[in-house]
């Protein structure tokens, strides 16, 4: 599958206090209060290097993922990057590890209430209730995303709200004297440590997998990743220095309830009442993230073909309906079979395993130099922080002991032997790596680059790009005759020659050429031929509308396209600097989404003037027309320069037309009764234009 259509994809609902909200809640829970106590058998006071030793190899991941999501913001997260980058069977074994593991999570979580809930009521069983929470959370989810990342928030604030009262309350409590031994403690144990709490970071990944349902991912998913970050040290760290200060040693040792402990000494049995309440709304938040993010990767996965359709199957609310219900039902089976318990920690080192593939996955990405990987988040410091985030998970999986490192072994096979038994066969892709081999004279796959471009379609333009500005500026062509091709480029060619300093016969042949193999974007009675040179400033286009229709011919045989059937009526010949390949890509795919829409030839044919033209690309909420006439607000504009008028920040006058002429404004065109502006700029600003004058919407 290349281009979802819309009515397959999952909603973009999630804001980004919705995203920080999800990686925070799926990241404060078993470290914080159930881990300490462990911790400090190992480590002493000197536990608190450990978390953030711990952090350390975090980042990469982070960094990694946040790049990887902002290029690919599709459902299933590693599962989606490890198969785009390096093909179906890496994605295969990392989407099925990665779903199983996240089952395991989910269930610990849910077992984990009881270890809080049995200090006030020991003799009830809590099985039943980590059931019934798993039901009571798949229902949730099957409200849609926004419902779940909604009930997300208020459990992640109250948590926060908790925990900032009792680590303040803790800072004016703690005892020197607890702290006597934190830099005396041998490193051997710190580092084993920092191995044990080093899942408490896990989570944070986990918002990879729903970003397709996030609204504006290029800030929202790497702004949510690192914020959530930033509050889950500090909470490690001020929480851990808060018990550590408080309990004696020989109490916080092992202490599988350290918070409640804590709380209990500074302010009696009401304190570890509210922590109690704090530890079962972390943990039922690790539920529920973990629902929402490891039923996605079926999903994923089943769009692709790799598992059974039955996964991709969305209902009213657009999420995955059988996806969860399969996903709730495996982890109430794993309750009730296994002990959780023992087995959950197993997963810890499939997903360091599945962290360093991430940051591997980024190189792979970037070195295919596929043009339409066009992440909005780059990570810094490449190479060198994804080949430090491959090596440190390494060294954490085997500070882990030899029984994780068997069970991902075990992953690794399953996932295997279900590509090779199921999947193969009905899979016809290959990955990113193909495309360096194609830099080694091997093979590449072009169905991965019509997939990315889909997805820059579906991302939008950045706000910095200056798709409106080249829209505006664009000079155009009207054909009221019958002509062919060779001359629609003819006329385009010689247009540019004066605005990017290039022999008309060289454009002119680079057009044809690219549009004979295909490279030339055909659909809809619309095509884009496009080019990128070398020591260009900026991008121009020239706009071409044939009234009467163009055939557009394309070598078969070259390119392996079919021809289009319907004759061409809109042209949109773009010329970009070659050193900005992504900017060029988003605005050919800002073209395409207009021209997508069913009524937009009509329209186009419609069009009266260039005025009319250009409106059709501007998007509404960057641009305006605006009448002058008498009597109205913007009557206060007449006889006034441009150059004199203040207009909101960012916001300028694109075309005047006046008396059926358009004019090009300059700074001392002075306005005119009855003249039409189209003004372009900044949503904000153009909302002050209306506001201002024009009160009809």
């Amino acid at each position: 599958m290349s281009i979802l259509d819309k009515q397959k994809q999952l909603k973009k609902e999630l804001s980004l206090l919705h995203v920080y909200a999800i990686a925070t809640g799926a990241t404060i829970a078993d470290g914080f209060f159930l881990l300490p106590g462990m911790a400090y058998s190992s480590a002493g006071p000197a536990m608190i290097l450990s978390y953030l030793i711990a952090v350390i190899p975090v980042i990469p991941a982070l960094f990694s993922m946040s790049e990887l999501s902002t290029a690919m913001p599709r459902a299933g997260g590693v599962y989606f990057f490890l198969d785009r980058s390096m093909g179906p069977l890496l994605g295969t074994i990392g989407g099925l590890g990665t779903w199983l593991a996240l089952i395991l999570k989910t269930a610990f979580a849910l077992v984990g209430i009881g270890a809080y809930m049995g200090l006030f009521f020991p003799d009830i069983p809590m099985m039943p209730f980590a059931v019934g929470f798993a039901v009571i959370f798949g229902f949730i989810n099957l409200f849609g995303a926004k419902k779940t990342g909604g009930f997300q928030t208020v459990l992640v604030l109250g948590i926060l709200a908790i925990l900032v009262w009792f680590s303040f309350i803790g800072l004016f409590e703690m005892k020197a004297v607890f702290f006597t031994n934190l830099f005396k403690t041998d490193y051997v144990p710190v580092l084993s440590t920092a191995g044990l709490v080093y899942v408490s970071y896990v989570g944070l990944s986990k918002i990879a997998s729903v970003s397709e349902e996030v609204k504006n991912p290029e800030r929202n998913l790497p702004l949510a990743m690192f914020m959530a970050l930033g509050t889950a040290v500090l909470i490690y760290l001020v929480g851990t220095s808060v018990m550590i200060g408080v309990i004696p040693g020989n109490e916080l040792s092992n202490n599988l309830t350290p918070v409640a402990t804590a709380a209990n000494i500074l302010v009696g049995k009401w304190g570890a009442v509210l922590m109690t309440i704090a530890a079962v709304l972390a943990f039922l938040s690790v539920a529920n993230v973990g629902i929402l993010s490891s039923s996605r990767y079926p999903l994923a996965m089943s769009r692709d073909h790799l598992v059974p359709p039955i996964f991709r199957k969305l209902n009213k609310n657009q999420v995955p309906v059988n996806a969860i219900i399969i996903t709730v039902v495996l982890i109430i089976l794993i309750l009730l079979v296994f002990d959780i318990t023992r087995i959950a920690k197993l997963a810890g080192a499939f997903q360091l395993l599945l962290f360093a593939l991430s940051s591997l996955a980024v190189i792979v990405m970037r070195e295919s130099r596929i043009a339409s990987y066009d992440p909005g988040y780059k990570s810094p410091l490449y190479p060198w922080m994804q080949i430090f985030g491959i090596i440190t998970p390494f060294w954490i999986i085997v500070e882990m002991g030899w029984l994780p490192s068997l069970f991902s072994l075990g992953l690794l096979g399953a996932g295997s032997f279900w590509y090779f038994y199921y999947a193969k066969g009905k899979v016809i892709r290959d990955g990113a790596i193909y495309h360096i081999f194609a830099r080694l004279g091997e093979q590449r796959f072009e169905g991965l680059d019509a997939e990315l471009r889909g997805i820059l379609k579906e991302k939008g333009l950045r706000d910095q790009d200056p798709f409106d500005a080249v829209v505006a500026s664009a000079k155009i062509i009207d054909i009221n005759y019958k002509t062919d091709f060779e001359y629609i480029v003819r006329q385009a060619s010689e247009k540019f020659e004066k605005l990017v300093k290039v022999d008309a016969s060289i454009l002119k042949k680079s057009f044809l050429d690219g549009t004979l193999v295909g490279a030339t974007p055909v659909s809809n009675n619309a095509a884009l031929p496009h080019l990128r040179l070398p020591d260009l400033a900026h991008s121009e286009m020239i706009i071409i509308r044939a009234k009467y229709g163009i055939n557009v011919e394309i070598d078969h045989e070259v390119s392996g396209k079919h021809l289009p059937t319907d004759k061409i009526n809109a042209f949109f010949f773009l010329i970009s600097p070659e050193n900005n390949p992504g900017q060029h890509l988003r605005i050919l795919a800002q073209i395409a989404s207009h021209v997508d829409d069913k009524k937009f030839i009509k329209n186009w044919l419609d069009a009266k003037n260039e005025q009319d033209i250009k409106e059709l690309l501007l998007r509404d909420d960057r641009y305006m027309r605006l009448m002058l006439l008498p009597n109205s607000p913007a009557a206060e504009l007449i006889g006034t320069p441009i150059n004199k008028l203040n207009l909101p920040d960012g916001c300028l006058i694109a075309l005047i037309h006046r008396a059926g002429e358009i004019i090009v404004p300059q700074g001392q065109t002075i306005l005119e009764q009855n003249d039409q502006l189209t003004l372009i700029g900044y949503p904000i600003g153009i909302e002050q234009l209306y506001e201002k004058y024009d009160h009809s919407r």
